[in-house]
């Protein structure tokens, strides 16, 4: 099987815990890049995206190739839907609390709420090309806009929800559609982009118990758009005033976070094992 990833060194600090229980799960795998041109993607049983990171600013490319594997994990239709955060809109015509922002795609002209803002592509891997604003910052926020839209990316303006800055964010985690574990996810955007590195992103993380509400929201989403049965999915909650908010689907290349919680490798690579016989 492959396990697809991205071009770079060490990508995914989850690769040694998932490959090792693939081993003992008796199952050949190899990390393979997606954009490699050379690979033959029918030689593998199945194919797993896990982290392809880079394909945020290449989305259309990276559809086309998602079209195009036979025997893909997640499926292309979710990869469709949940790479563009404009399915927040959709999320939020189904009854479903999220951050509200407002999308301004390429073209369009921005405002900014009061108090700090963020401004994100809607089409982005964890915080890339994201970033935080104060009131007295939107001639750069403008900036930020339209270099986003220079590079043919639409872009999303949200308030900055303050309560990560205490609780942090609060990732959960499904596997083979089934409730795995949570993290709690610190922040992010107090730090420069080029501080955010691997060192300093495990630190933010750490494991958590999940709030009833927060995994009857999540379910409630996964059963309601049919992705109960997913391989993986993860979905990123936030606590607002009115109750938790839902920040983020990440259904495409989530990091799901094996190397906090081991035992969820292996009922990841059982669930891989499952496929393997469909």
């Amino acid at each position: 099987m492959a396990i697809v990833t991205c071009e770079g060194e060490n990508v995914d600090p989850d690769n040694a815990t998932l490959f090792t229980a693939l081993e003992v799960a008796g199952l050949d795998a190899q990390l393979v890049v997606w954009d490699d041109k050379n690979v033959d993607w029918d030689s593998f049983d199945v194919n797993v995206i896990r982290s392809t990171w880079n394909y945020s600013p290449r989305r259309a490319e990276f559809l086309r190739w998602a079209q195009s594997v036979p025997r893909l994990v997640n499926p292309y239709p979710v990869l469709e839907y949940s790479s563009d955060k404009h399915y927040l809109l959709d999320l939020e015509g189904l009854g479903v609390r999220v951050i509200p922002g407002q999308f301004f795609d390429v073209g369009t002209t921005p405002t900014f709420p009061p108090g700090d803002f963020v401004v994100k592509p809607a089409v982005g891997a964890g915080s890339w090309d994201a970033a935080r604003y104060r009131p007295g910052e939107v001639a750069t926020a403008r900036e930020h806009v339209a270099a986003l839209h220079e590079h043919g990316r639409d872009v999303l303006v949200q308030p900055y929800v303050s309560s990560v800055d205490e609780m942090g964010e609060r990732a959960v985690i499904f596997i083979d559609g089934t409730f795995s574990h949570a993290m709690t996810k610190r922040a992010m955007l107090n730090v420069k982009e080029v501080d955010r590195n691997f060192l300093f992103r495990m630190e933010q993380m750490s494991v958590a118990t999940v709030e009833p509400e927060v995994a009857a929201i999540a379910k409630h989403i996964l059963e309601t758009k049919g992705f109960s049965d997913l391989l993986y999915a993860r979905i990123d909650f936030v606590s607002t005033p009115q109750g938790w908010a839902v920040m983020e689907l990440e259904l495409v290349e989530p990091s799901l976070f094996l190397t906090f919680v081991p035992d969820a490798a292996t009922r990841l690579a059982s669930a891989i094992r499952g496929r393997l016989s469909l």
